[in-house]
Parts: C-alpha cells; sequence; structure tokens
C-alpha cells in the first residue's frame, strides 16, 4: 500500500433484485478465448477523510469515480477500503448499483483494538446486506494489520512501525504472536457478521493462518526482470488451494520505481516545507504503466482470482507539471494525477486526469470484459 498519505448513501436499494444486478453493466461475453488477465478485474479506491479541507471526502465525487471505474477504465470490481463506515458503505452501495463486484475492506488504523473491530462489523453487516439483495460482494477484514493497528509493531504510527521494521528492532517471533491474535479476531467478527467470502490483505512475506479465510488476499509489489519469475513466486500462494486475489498491486511514475519493490513512495521529504522529492528522479508514466501490465500478464499465467491496482485517485499527492522538485504525484501509485486549481492553497478545488497507466488497463480490462463470461 502507498504510505505517503498520513493514514450518505450507505443503504443499497431496497428494490434491487438479483437479475437486475447480473444485467446492469457487464454483457455475456463473446464464444471463444478468452483474454488473459485475472477473473475479475478492478482497481482500488480509498475513501479517507483527506489531509485537507480541498480533499476531503465528496460523495458526489465518489459517485462520478465509480461510474468512471465502471464505463471508462472498463474494472468489473472496485476494493472500497479506508475507514469511516459511512463513507465505506456509500461507497459500495454505489458500486454495487452500478453492477460492480465489491471487494469490501474498512482499514481504521492507529486505533484502539476494540474500535477497529466494531469498525470491521459495521461494515461487515452492511456487506451482508449488500449480498444478501444479489450483490456480488467479498469482505476483507483489514490490510497488513502489523502496520496498522497499535501493539503488534512497536511504534506511535505507521512511518516509526516502518523505520522499526527497517532498522531491525522487532521481535519477530512476538510480532507473530501479537499478529496471528489479532488476525484470528478480526476473521470471527468477519465471520459472525458476514456469510460470503472471507478474506484478509496480507503483505507478501506475512504468515498467515489462510484456514481462517476463503480467499488468500495478497499486496503484491514485487520486481523481477522475467515473467516467468513472477509467476514462480506466486504459485506459491495457491498452495492452500484456495482462491488468490491480489489486493493490491502497482508502481509509481518515475523511471526506476518498479524496482524499489513496494517502498516507491518514500522519495518525499517531508521535513521540508513545501514537501520535496528526493534526488533527481526522472517522471515516467509510461514506467508506471508498463509494470501494471507486465504483472497482469504474471497474474494470468496463475489464473488470479481477482487483481485490484493500486490506486484510482490519490488527492493528497497533486502533480505540478514543470516543477518535479514537488511534483508529489510522483510518490503515488495512483492511476490518475491530481491537479489543483490553486497549488498552494489547502481548500483549493482540484480535479484528476488519466495517467498513461489509466488508459493501459482501460485497454486491457475492456478486452477482458468483452473476451469472458462474466462468473460471480
Amino acid at each position: 500500500m502507498q504510505r505517503n498519505q498520513g493514514i450518505k448513501r450507505a443503504q443499497f436499494l431496497a428494490g434491487m433484485a438479483s437479475a437486475g444486478l447480473a444485467a446492469a453493466v457487464l454483457p455475456a461475453g463473446r464464444a471463444g478465448a478468452a483474454p488473459p488477465g485475472p477473473r475479475h478485474h478492478g482497481v482500488v479506491y480509498t475513501v479517507g477523510a483527506g489531509e485537507t479541507p480541498g480533499t476531503a471526502f465528496s460523495t458526489a465525487r465518489m459517485r462520478e469515480d465509480i461510474r468512471v471505474i465502471r464505463d471508462e477504465l472498463y474494472a468489473d470490481t472496485v476494493d472500497v477500503t479506508g475507514d469511516g463506515v459511512e463513507r465505506l458503505t456509500a461507497t459500495a452501495g454505489e458500486a454495487a448499483e452500478r453492477g460492480l463486484r465489491v471487494w469490501l475492506q474498512p482499514t481504521l488504523g492507529d486505533a484502539p483494538e476494540r474500535d477497529i473491530l466494531e469498525h470491521l462489523a459495521e461494515t461487515g453487516r452492511f456487506a451482508e446486506r449488500l449480498r444478501r439483495h444479489g450483490a456480488a460482494v467479498d469482505l476483507s477484514v483489514g490490510c497488513e494489520f502489523w502496520l496498522f493497528v497499535p501493539g503488534i509493531v512497536p511504534g506511535d504510527d505507521v512511518f516509526e512501525r516502518i523505520r522499526n521494521l527497517l532498522d531491525g528492532t522487532v521481535d519477530p517471533v512476538a510480532m507473530q504472536r501479537r499478529l496471528d491474535r489479532f488476525t484470528a479476531k478480526a476473521a470471527a467478527v468477519g465471520r459472525s457478521v458476514f456469510r460470503g467470502r472471507l478474506s484478509y490483505a496480507a503483505a507478501q512475506d506475512d504468515e498467515v493462518d489462510w484456514g481462517l479465510f476463503d480467499i488468500v488476499g495478497i499486496d503484491y509489489y514485487s520486481y523481477f526482470p522475467h515473467k516467468a519469475d513472477y509467476v514462480r513466486e506466486l504459485s506459491r500462494y495457491l498452495r492452500w488451494g484456495k482462491p488468490l486475489a491480489v489486493t493490491e498491486f502497482g508502481t509509481c511514475a518515475y523511471v526506476g520505481a518498479p524496482r524499489t519493490a513496494g517502498m516507491g513512495w518514500d522519495i518525499v521529504d517531508n521535513t521540508k516545507e513545501p514537501p520535496e522529492i528526493k534526488g533527481d528522479l526522472v517522471r515516467s508514466e509510461r514506467t508506471q504503466a508498463a509494470y501494471l501490465l507486465q504483472l497482469l500478464d504474471a497474474f494470468a499465467a496463475v489464473d488470479v482470482y481477482a487483481a485490484m491496482a493500486f490506486e484510482f485517485v490519490t488527492p493528497d499527492a497533486p502533480h505540478r507539471p514543470g516543477d518535479p522538485r514537488h511534483d508529489l504525484d510522483m510518490a503515488s501509485y495512483s492511476l490518475t494525477k491530481t491537479l489543483k486549481d490553486r497549488p498552494d492553497d489547502p481548500a483549493s478545488g482540484w480535479h484528476w486526469e488519466p495517467k498513461q497507466a489509466f488508459h493501459a488497463l482501460a485497454r486491457r480490462y475492456r478486452s477482458a470484459r468483452t473476451g469472458r463470461p462474466r462468473t460471480r
């Protein structure tokens, strides 16, 4: 997951019928061989509160984004993640109304365990209501708990925990014990409120008891020069005999970003005001797009159940054309670039424009949509 950020339409339409959802968006598909790609192809959509008044959550903006995800990105799945039960449920409801498969993943962080589990329970109850109304929905109990749940790894926030891990100041045995305990709690809460398929978004090297879940979920940020290396690594996640969902994949838009193995966001000097990009990096949307397509090819080879590109938009990492030192979008994994009307005003309005990665995925996703019969 990208780390450079500080980390009510909540009811599904009562009259929605299962048959209506099934026919709402996707064509039935053509006969013949399906194009390469996961069975479900999607994007992560984060519903945080925003870091500034100008980037606060907007229901109207969210609805338009969900329309674009369906009609212009040609995704069939949206990974609705972030915190705030009302934001999560409003977005999941909108996606389901538009016929999209919903991967609903609450990620309340840096809060007491009790609050995190209650946040999960409330979100899971809504997911169950969607499921009962016929929506295609999977519930993930969270993302990389060692990073977001206090007490598993020492540190007051996400950044301190990452530093402690990188510095080797963490007791791995104790960390694993605490991680296992909380993961089991979260799985139990998920099961208690949701009757559909349950998952969790783990980091690549996490040790997880996948017996607790129906779908193996992995945030995947590896870099290899050859497709065969990806296939070899991904295949190890199939040993549990369960569907594999790539719950995040992507990279940033600068030369060399894919080689950072998920740390591409760590190029911002936040001690400066305004924050600056470190070094003399070269912006390259082409690099980002090529990496995404490379991974999709690998996912096809191991029959991945679902893959969600990280992420649709990152409002708090604006692009500054002509100002590479302050082009925070270079540290973003977003498929779109945020452009502020008034770059130095926290309350400024903004809009996004598609990057090359957006167009590359749209072409691939459109091919998958028109060539593959829809499955549930």
